[in-house]
């Protein structure tokens, strides 16, 4: 069956037969399918009109702590199937008519998080935030063994360390990883990390951080936190750092690249993310077996170009664009 995609000012709109449909749209739409794949903020919007809204429970119950009401979703609908997406809780991928889209995706277990199930389609609508070759990120077991040398090495000088990473998603997976330094969490991951485990994720309760200053426990150094990215500039890690000299290991997949460390002003870079790498990515394709491939988010063109001298059928969506694919 024929069918159009195109990118436009609210997102990626496939017509369908004769549906309309909204993958991550940046606005409420009024009629039509909408579909949320998972809670970030560049994902969410508020919700309106009659039309068919399909997101993941886990989705609709982040976005409420976020400021974001889902209240008329549904997680199944005729012929789409939503498909775990291993970004953060609750993400998924969309596969209807033969087409995945996979919003934000990882196929790597980090912790309780487990990669992607990437299904077979003709058309793939695939990220590529970190497309490109020099993003190819260390194992998960090279990471950890790395920042608990790290760390191990801090509190052998009493030094207090600060874990930094984006407060939905990766400060959960470094709860996790490095539960066994028994961390503080900052409020705001410490929220999340409530949220979690209530859908049952296996993240250890702790205090946030305004509770243990108040109750003294930051002057009982070493001790580690989980906190949200923030760079060297932010007021809270001015504070941490001037009061307790807290070291700071700031993790993201930018870090592979030498840029991130000056711009974020972290004493240790890490990389570490909740999407592929550039590797990852090329295995995504190799595992759909697509005949048409469209990339969004990330570096769109020099991905696409890269999967055409690989022998794909591939190319960039961009606003204003607009193909037909069978």
């Amino acid at each position: 069956m024929n069918s159009k995609v195109k990118m436009t000012s609210n997102g990626i709109v496939v017509l369908h037969s004769d549906k309309t449909v909204h993958l991550d749209p940046k606005r409420g739409t009024e009629n039509g399918i909408s579909f949320v794949s998972h809670a970030h903020l560049d994902h969410l919007h508020n919700q309106k009109g009659d039309g068919v809204l399909i997101a993941s429970k886990q989705t609709t119950e982040i976005a409420k702590l976020r400021g974001y009401v889902i209240e008329n979703y549904v997680e199944q609908y005729e012929n789409f199937s939503m498909i775990d997406a291993g970004h953060i809780l609750g993400a998924k991928g969309l596969l209807f008519d033969d087409l995945f889209y996979t919003g934000d995706i990882s196929i790597r277990n980090r912790g309780f998080m487990k990669g992607a199930t990437v299904p077979k389609c003709k058309t793939l609508i695939t990220e590529c935030t970190f497309g490109m070759p020099e993003y190819v990120f260390p194992t998960i077991d090279d990471t950890v063994k790395r920042v608990n040398e790290i760390i191990s090495e801090l509190y052998g000088k009493g030094k207090p360390v600060i874990l930094l990473g984006y407060e939905l998603g990766k400060a959960q997976i470094l709860s996790h990883l490095f539960s066994h330094w028994d961390p503080y969490y900052h409020d705001s991951v410490k929220k999340v990390n409530d949220l979690y485990r209530q859908f049952g994720v296996p993240l250890d309760e702790s205090i946030g951080h305004t509770e243990a200053e108040s109750r003294g426990l930051l002057e009982k150094k070493p001790w580690l936190m989980i906190a949200p990215n923030m760079s060297g500039r932010n007021a809270f890690v001015k504070h941490m750092k001037s009061k307790y000299d807290a070291i700071t290991i700031g993790f993201s997949g930018w870090a592979q690249s030498s840029r991130f460390s000056f711009a974020r002003g972290h004493d240790y870079s890490i990389a570490l993310s909740d999407h592929c790498d550039y590797n990852e990515l090329i295995d995504l394709v190799k595992r759909c077996n697509p005949e048409k491939i469209y990339t969004v988010h990330g570096f769109v063109d020099e991905f696409a170009a890269d999967l055409v001298k690989r022998g794909y059928d591939a190319q960039s969506l961009r606003e204003d664009s607009i193909d037909n694919y069978v």
